[in-house]
């Protein structure tokens, strides 16, 4: 099982960024997958960020992020995106997928891919 990042970078203060998590090795089907996404930045905690549940595809949101952050999904293309728009400095982090089987509770994370909000 495979997740790899990508998306993420330097950005001004008010600017988007969209990251995608795509998922390979799979057994099973990918819509049967929660997918969250979880940051870190430094010297802090790693928090979840946003979730989206794997049969309707219910979302959670982090209440900083609420409004603007979107957590989706493409299970055509193992495929997972979080649209980060209207960026402060404080979402600067280490930004995580992580996806886990809703039927045992197996989870798997990607390496990570770095977000930062600056002038």
């Amino acid at each position: 099982v495979q997740l790899v990042e990508s998306g993420g970078g330097l950005v001004q203060p008010g600017g988007s960024l969209r990251l995608s998590c795509a998922a390979s090795g799979f057994t099973f089907t990918f819509s049967r997958f929660v997918i969250n996404w979880y940051r870190q930045a430094p010297g802090k905690e790693r928090e979840l960020v946003a979730t989206i549940t794997s049969t309707f595809g219910v979302t959670y949101y982090l209440l900083s992020v609420k409004g603007r952050f979107t957590i989706s999904r493409d299970n055509a293309r193992n495929t997972g995106y979080l649209q980060m728009n209207s960026l402060k400095p404080e979402d600067t982090a280490m930004y995580y997928c992580n996806v886990v089987r809703a039927a045992s509770g197996s989870d798997y994370w990607g390496q990570g891919t770095q977000v930062t909000v600056t002038d």
